[in-house]
């Protein structure tokens, strides 16, 4: 076989190989609360309109942990609102067990005061918080958050804030249990609370 002929045969050999990949491997899923790495997260204390509000508050409840900002176009309403209906379908029992927090990126604009105002409107359990800039960044990098400003003309005072989009849920002792993508169910979030309940 000339040279031709053997690259050829090779080429056709790959697509033959990317044809099966395509049609036949079905990748599995990490499961749903899967850490692929352990985060130090951490005891923390940040500003909501009734006052300080540190993560040891909590000790003895769950904590689902969200970081983001009132001014998000969509990726933060639509996973505060999942967590809200989750919270509808909770026994006042297991309501009693649990503490949401949702804490701003963005202290330039997210005011205490507008914090609250802003979780009010998904459920009235959810406390809405924010510190200095150093203490967000420090805060963030323990639980291997991502933000960064982006200007941006349209949007308002200029900017939108880029940022992960992971729920936390955090057990009794404060420490890392599952981290939940974006657009994980509300129906799937009950299911992982009672498993930690």
């Amino acid at each position: 076989m000339n040279k031709q002929g053997s690259l050829i045969a090779v080429v056709l050999a790959l697509l033959l190989l990317l044809l099966g990949l395509a049609f036949f491997w079905q990748p599995v899923p990490a499961p749903l609360g899967h850490t692929e790495r352990a985060l130090p997260g951490g005891d923390f204390t940040v500003d909501s309109a009734q006052g300080p509000v540190s993560l040891h508050d909590y000790a003895g409840k769950l904590t689902v942990l969200y970081f983001g900002y009132t001014y998000c176009p969509d990726i933060c309403p639509t996973s505060l609102n999942a967590t809200a209906e989750a919270m509808q379908q909770l026994t006042p029992a297991e309501l009693a067990q649990l503490g949401v927090l949702f804490v701003s990126v963005d202290p330039q604009r997210d005011t205490p005061a507008r914090l609250a105002e802003y979780v009010r409107f998904f459920h009235p359990q959810m406390v809405g918080a924010t510190a200095s800039p150093a203490t967000i960044a420090e805060i963030a990098s323990r639980y291997g958050v991502f933000y960064a400003r982006q200007d941006v003309a349209t949007a308002g005072d200029g900017y939108v804030v880029d940022h992960s989009a992971e729920t936390f849920l955090l057990g009794r002792d404060g420490r890392v249990l599952e981290r939940w993508p974006h657009g994980t169910s509300p129906a799937a979030i009950v299911d992982r609370l009672r498993h930690a309940f």
